[in-house]
């Protein structure tokens, strides 16, 4: 197992082929999928075939509650494509047994200083529906401010996508400040 990075109650690793199973159950629970897809059923083959070979390929990694083991979820820190290497984005995705609890906040600081502190990042973000007010919230507890609202065209928008989608940001300079 490769652990990427641990915190106090979380070890962060790359996800395995293994982990097929723990990320359709997330990835099928429709109050964790509710602002992603409307939560509508994620289908095994999707999964393996798709999703997972994706966060195996690039920067997602599994959340494990420390001592328990137990999947928790995952979190990403990664440059979208066709977007600069130094400008990382944030996501992560918990199961509701884990909501409430921190582990958003601390596995999404951890990552945040990571990037500065040994990736070089000039600047982190992370994006949502402006209407999930959890996922913004955990945003601001990790020290991300609002940047902007933003309007994609959804060829099958969710309830609530009418109120756009909002960007949060840090900086370097604000992060070294802080």
């Amino acid at each position: 197992m490769h652990t990427y990075l641990e915190t106090e109650r979380l070890l962060l690793r790359r996800f395995t082929e293994s982990d097929a199973d723990l990320l359709f159950a997330l990835h099928n629970d429709p109050e964790v999928m509710e602002f992603l897809n409307g939560g509508r059923p994620t289908p095994r083959e999707v999964i393996v075939g798709d999703t997972l070979p994706a966060f195996i390929a690039t920067g997602f990694f599994a959340a494990v509650g420390r001592p328990s083991g137990e999947f928790l979820g995952w979190f990403h820190l990664r440059a979208r494509k066709g977007t600069p290497d130094d400008e990382p984005e944030l996501g992560y995705r918990l199961h509701r047994s884990a909501w409430g609890r921190g582990y958003a906040t601390e596995g999404s600081r951890a990552l945040i200083d990571k990037a500065f502190r040994e990736l070089g990042a000039r600047r982190v973000f992370a994006q949502t529906m402006a209407v999930n007010v959890r996922s913004r919230r955990v945003m601001e507890k990790c020290g991300l401010r609002f940047a902007r609202t933003f309007h994609p065209d959804w060829e099958d928008p969710l309830p609530g996508a009418e109120q756009g989608e909002v960007e949060y940001e840090l900086l370097r300079a604000g992060w070294e400040t802080r």
